[in-house]
């Protein structure tokens, strides 16, 4: 399984659009660690949205067609539940 997943970071008040095929919780582990990528800026990361796909190929689908998007009023209606994701 591989998990599509948002963050929120309330001291950057970002969100991290990403996949991961390992445990969740790993991987937030790894975005609170200081390292050089965007998120190591921040260390108060938090899950706010995830899915399951099959495969990372449907995942990374997933991540490009949200990402694609460029709306922040788009995925916050996504998190909230009101914009149903793709089957």
């Amino acid at each position: 399984m591989t998990t599509f997943y948002i963050l929120y970071s309330l001291r950057a008040d970002r969100y991290y659009i990403g996949y991961t095929t390992e445990p969740i919780a790993e991987r937030l582990r790894k975005h609170n660690s200081h390292h050089k990528g965007f998120t190591g800026k921040f260390n108060d990361w938090r899950v706010v949205y995830e899915e399951e796909f099959e495969s990372k190929e449907l995942a990374y689908k997933r991540e490009r067609e949200v990402k694609s998007w460029k709306s922040r009023k788009r995925i916050e209606a996504l998190i909230a539940g009101s914009e149903h994701p793709a089957s």
